[in-house]
């Protein structure tokens, strides 16, 4: 049953970062990307699902929204870019996150520090191949501010996720025991 339970949130979490991704979408100039809060869900799946489980409900859930809108190109680099926040998400909020509230929302806000330097630095890198140096360098401030929103966001979301107790039960699940 915990199986079921598991792969159920998975599939949730995924559909949500879809969703997130593709809902408000604010066009970046000069880059044909846009700014979302797609990336506030993608914080929550490592927060929530833990490394492996968030890794892959944020990586397909954000690169089905890139191909649903037509971003082919950016399938595969948005799948592991944003399967990677998700994954050092879990692992720093395990290691951060204690029964104390203050170091779970450190352990939450320690995944936004994650996809600021992730999602900025890791789109950079793969544009950097595609278009060049300079032309990498327009993506970087628009995934910049994207990061710090998503930083903000899901701390908003965990604050009220944590007023649902299965949502608390769930969040402390994936924190490793000595």
């Amino acid at each position: 049953m915990k199986d079921v339970k598991k792969l159920v949130l998975t599939a949730l979490f995924a559909a949500l970062a879809c969703v997130a991704t593709m809902i408000i979408r604010i066009p970046t100039p000069g880059t044909g990307g846009y700014i979302h809060p797609g990336d506030a869900i993608v914080i929550l799946c490592g927060v929530y699902l833990g490394p492996v489980a968030g890794f892959l409900a944020a990586g397909m859930g954000s690169a089905l929204s890139d191909l649903l809108g037509g971003y082919f190109l950016y399938v595969p680099i948005t799948f592991a870019v944003k399967g990677l926040v998700a994954l050092f998400t879990a692992i720093f909020y395990q290691k951060i996150a204690t029964s104390k509230k203050s170091r779970r929302y450190a352990g939450v806000a320690a995944g936004g520090i994650c996809d600021i330097i992730l999602v900025a630095g890791g789109y950079f890198l793969c544009e950097s191949f595609l278009y060049g140096v300079s032309g990498a360098l327009a993506s970087v401030i628009p995934n910049t501010i994207q990061g710090i929103s998503g930083l903000v966001i899901s701390i908003i979301l965990y604050a009220a996720l944590s007023a649902v107790p299965e949502f608390r039960r769930l969040s402390m699940t994936h924190k490793k025991t000595a």
